[in-house]
């Protein structure tokens, strides 16, 4: 196995426990982080100019935040909010097909913006497990109303 075969395999199982053992806030975490990274890669690809990797990398982003993201939102509980942010993924997606069409880093950098700030948003409803109150006390919050429950 070379080297570059075992960091994979390595990543891999570490990605596969994670999802694993996760709960339903940290998988919606976890998807922001994916579409950063193959963001991430993307714009290394361009500056590389190596069009391959950046159209795997470009369309693993789509991939993510298409089937993975967008997925997940509840739109018949969730409302107005879960709607907004359907539209607000296809719009992202939409950017990402014209960045790889024109290596356009500006696409790639505004759909970076928009995943970190929808991300810090999201982490940022997570209330603290020691501090969480009993389920009976808790009012509802909107990741319970957006997104599905797995």
């Amino acid at each position: 196995m070379s080297s570059n075969a075992a960091i994979n395999a390595y990543n891999n199982v570490g990605i596969d426990s994670g999802v694993a053992s996760a709960d339903p806030h940290k998988l919606i975490s976890m998807l922001y982080q994916g579409a950063l990274l193959a963001i991430a890669n993307a714009k290394s690809s361009i500056a590389r100019g190596d069009i391959p990797a950046r159209g795997k990398a470009i369309s693993h982003a789509i991939l993510i935040i298409d089937s993975g993201l967008n997925a997940s939102l509840n739109k018949e509980v969730g409302g107005d909010l879960a709607l907004n942010l359907s539209a607000l993924y296809e719009y992202m997606s939409h950017r990402l097909l014209t960045a790889n069409i024109s290596s356009d880093t500006a696409a790639l950098d505004e759909v970076a913006r928009l995943l970190n700030e929808l991300k810090e948003a999201w982490e940022s409803i997570r209330q603290p497990a020691a501090v969480t109150p009993p389920v009976a006390a808790r009012p509802v919050q909107n990741e319970q109303l957006v997104y599905a429950r797995g």
